[in-house]
């Protein structure tokens, strides 16, 4: 007999090759018609393979995180099956899932096309409407390697060759006819995969992400418990390509990217100025917690990365510039043999040790929180590069708190508070957080690493702040806490950062006087609230569609004149406007004032006021409100009053 520890602590005696399966049907009939597979010993379980002895296990239904993946995994393998069935002469690669779907990697010599998509998804529901059994086999390493070779999937039998170790079993999964490498599991049954899947898009892969090889075809999807589902993820889609900045940025003139500046950000006039408003709003938060600003050089000598552990561990990503001076009188630049290298920095913290370096330190200067907005450079591949949320050059508001281990905890509520009132005025309300502990390859002791993982989790608990833990997702100098995002359409963000460091304070050799007379290392503290300008600006721009609170809007008022005649008066009524401190702009054209607002709607304007010959005789202004469908008549004083304090960044306001 076989004895089954249940989630809720219970335990059932089954006979000896029970599965899953059993398991579920001996609990309700209803649960096993949702089981779609099992977690036997905390391992994902095909739900009809045999438990090989006393067990915990729980069933997986479609409601579990785990069923969902599970879901998408067999989605890859129906649609594998049906491309295959449709267009023989393709071979199979590899096909995870991802987040919200799944793709599958195809080597054929015609091109997919998306036309292709309703014809294979037509495949797809007939292979699930044929029900056919998920069977798990295992197979000898030699013997599969030669029956992929025999049905032309060399693609596979190079996989097995590579990557299974000699000796190592293979599991291989059938449905039907056909069969795949897998480690599985999968659903009983390609009927039990839910018709709630859709093909998204086309895109092209080189063979393990290694472009000296051969181009594949990759093919996007995603998959879902129920079609209920699938319907709010496509409207989700749809809403998220509306707001996508990089179209939104061009529709409202933010900014521009083009080839020959790959990574890096044409702010235009009005992208910059809500770039403004930002630097401005967040050095007032740091000039009022105490931190100090500096600003530290671009370039830095190779021997400088070298020593911070930068060169060996990070220099593909980092920008190398040989520090020599070109004979311009030659047609190409020859660097001489013995040039020494420097490097735009990828980031400000070793630069800040320097600065921490220069003067003598004392226990008593400590905390010492040190700010910059440093432009840093990473060379990230052109493939990796997404508008704004991802870039080459980027500025960050960056931060290294120099302090005592006692004071460790004391700032991470500092920071904690100050991002929370941050992200608060901004109305980003809903972050999750993380406590990323100590990875496998990692510096520092053991007994730092204790001291600094209970100083974070305390200074979390103390604050109020639930967490879970990222078990070793930390730095390898330390373990950091993570800050999720959900902005308005339901989408999580990381953005930015507190990380706890004993290493590099080490390899620059920082320290201070302590009480005791002698020399101590300090901790060094690395905090980000934005992240990054270019990241956050992104985010923001997509959260609000473009429609930005009115503090930050490049233009918070477009005075619209209704005829020539009123002019004049829209004239004065901007001067006004702008003297009590808003962003102005007239529009003056011979259009009809319905024209005006539509277009000036559309631009995301907060205000516009329309002025006409009654307007100006009485000196007042009709509001209209983004969004709004009504109007407000009010006296032209009384609007610069109200206005400008609408006007202002959260933290200003009386």
């Amino acid at each position: 007999m076989i004895k089954v520890t249940l989630p809720d602590g219970s335990e059932r005696e089954y006979a000896d090759g029970a599965s899953p399966l059993d398991v579920a049907e001996s609990i309700s009939k209803s649960l096993a018609k949702k089981a779609l597979a099992a977690k036997v010993n905390g391992e994902m379980w095909d739900l009809v393979r045999p438990l090989e002895g006393d067990a915990q296990v729980a069933i997986i239904t479609s409601r579990d995180p785990e069923g969902l993946e599970l879901i998408r995994h067999d989605a890859a393998h129906v649609l594998a099956q049906a491309v295959q069935d449709l267009y023989p002469d393709t071979q199979v690669t590899i096909g995870p899932v991802i987040d919200d779907g799944f793709y599958y990697d195809f080597a054929r010599e015609e091109p997919f096309s998306t036309d292709d998509f309703e014809k294979i998804e037509k495949k797809m529901n007939q292979i699930i409407d044929a029900d056919y059994p998920i069977v798990r086999e295992v197979w000898d390493k030699e013997d599969a390697i030669e029956t992929f070779k025999k049905i032309g999937e060399d693609y596979k039998a190079q996989i097995i060759d590579d990557i299974i170790p000699p000796g190592e079993a293979i599991t291989v999964y059938k449905q039907g006819d056909w069969f795949d490498l897998c480690r599985g599991p999968h659903l009983p049954s390609t009927g039990k995969l839910p018709k709630a899947f859709k093909l998204m898009k086309l895109a092209g892969a080189y063979w393990r992400g290694d472009s000296k090889n051969e181009m594949l075809q990759r093919m996007y999807g995603t998959a879902w418990g129920n079609e209920k589902d699938l319907k709010a993820h496509l409207v989700r889609l749809e809403e998220a390509e509306k707001r996508d900045h990089r179209k939104v940025g061009a529709a409202l003139d933010l900014f521009h990217f083009q080839p020959e500046a790959q990574g890096s950000v044409f702010w235009h006039p009005k992208g910059f100025m809500i770039w403004r408003q930002l630097e401005a709003y967040i050095r007032r938060q740091q000039d009022a917690d105490g931190y100090t600003e500096v600003k530290t050089p671009q370039l830095l000598d190779s021997v400088f990365w070298e020593k911070s552990g930068h060169w060996d561990k990070f220099r593909e990503n980092m920008f190398v510039v040989p520090d020599f001076i070109p004979n311009t009188d030659e047609d190409e630049v020859k660097i001489p043999a013995e040039t020494s290298l420097m490097a735009l920095k990828p980031m400000n913290c070793p630069a800040h040790v320097q600065i921490f370096k220069n003067a003598q330190r004392s226990y008593r200067d400590l905390p010492i929180r040190m700010a910059e907005f440093g432009c840093c450079h990473r060379n990230e591949p052109h493939g990796a590069l997404h508008g704004l949320m991802r870039v080459r050059q980027m500025t960050q508001d960056d931060a290294h708190i120099f302090c005592r281990e006692d004071q460790i905890g004391e700032e991470t509520l500092r920071f904690l508070s100050l991002f929370s009132r941050v992200y608060n005025d901004f109305g980003l309300t809903e972050i999750s957080y993380k406590l990323a502990t100590r990875p496998d390859v990692r510096g520092g002791t053991d007994e730092n690493w204790d001291r600094a993982e209970k100083a974070l989790a305390d200074a979390l608990t103390e604050a109020g702040l639930e967490f879970e833990i990222a078990e070793g997702e930390g730095a390898f100098y330390g373990p950091k806490l993570e800050f999720h995002l959900t902005d308005a359409i339901g989408r999580t963000w990381q953005c930015g950062t507190f990380q706890l460091d004993y290493v590099l304070p080490e390899r620059l050799d920082a320290e201070y006087t302590g009480s005791d007379g002698g020399k101590h290392r300090p901790v060094m503290l690395h905090r980000a609230v934005f992240g990054t300008f270019e990241r956050f600006m992104g985010i923001l721009i997509e959260n609000y569609a473009g429609a930005l609170p009115m503090w930050l809007s490049p233009v918070q008022v477009v005075v619209a004149a209704i005829t020539d005649a009123a002019n004049d008066y829209a004239e004065e009524a901007a001067a006004a406007l702008r003297k009590a401190g808003l962003r102005v702009e007239t529009d003056l054209r011979n259009e009809k004032i319905n024209y005006k607002v539509r277009e000036h709607s559309v631009q995301k304007v907060p205000v516009i006021a329309v002025v006409g010959g009654r307007e100006a005789e009485d000196r007042t202004l009709a509001l209209r409100r983004l969004g709004s469908n009504g109007q407000q008549i009010i006296a032209l004083d009384e609007a610069a009053t109200v206005l400008s304090q609408e006007g202002l960044a959260p933290d200003l306001k009386a």
